[in-house]
């Protein structure tokens, strides 16, 4: 694999989360060999370098548990260790969202990027949709609320169309 775990550490804030897509390009991996639990743990822990390396054999050794360490709990132990004030920054900024001055494109966009660090709060479309609304500027949001979208998908195709609208209509104000 040509990610490298070894740099990787707690981020500064402003990095892309490298954990998080290092775990999820190796789950990719996983997936795609069938791997069972065990091998899932064998195959990761043989990707770190470093200091991710370090802390796999310190996790490790000072585990008082005999069982085999499952792919939930390397996944859990890795994540808890690397990334959680990363985390927690990132689900309190998907929580905080607001359009404004965004378009709903990019607002909609950024909505499905920062999802992920949140997924209880998305794991079934009418939160979704709640969220996302939520989100909205006032106008637009009052337009949307006398409706029921079938999937988070439509409603957001809906505001796109509102504010395809209302360009249209603003810029034909400004040639008379």
């Amino acid at each position: 694999m040509a990610q490298n775990m070894q740099n990787m550490g707690h981020g500064n804030g402003n990095a892309p989360p490298q954990v998080d897509d290092w775990l999820r390009a190796i789950e990719r991996q996983l997936e795609i060999a069938q791997c069972d639990d065990k091998e899932k743990v064998l195959y990761a822990s043989g990707q770190l370098q470093g200091a991710t390396l370090d802390w796999w054999d310190s996790f490790r050794f000072g585990r008082t548990e005999t069982n085999p360490i499952t792919w939930p709990e390397f996944r859990s132990a890795f994540c808890s260790h690397h990334v959680p004030a990363r985390l927690m920054k990132l689900k309190k900024e998907f929580l905080a969202l607001k359009q404004g001055s965004m378009t709903i494109a990019k607002y909609r966009d950024k909505f499905i990027q920062l999802s992920q660090y949140a997924p209880t709060k998305v794991d079934e479309d009418e939160k979704r949709q709640e969220l996302f609304m939520e989100g909205l500027n006032n106008g637009l949001q009052y337009k949307l609320l006398s409706h029921t979208f079938a999937s988070f998908q439509q409603l957001a195709d809906k505001a796109l169309v509102i504010e395809n609208k209302r360009r249209h209509m603003e810029d034909k104000k400004r040639k008379f």
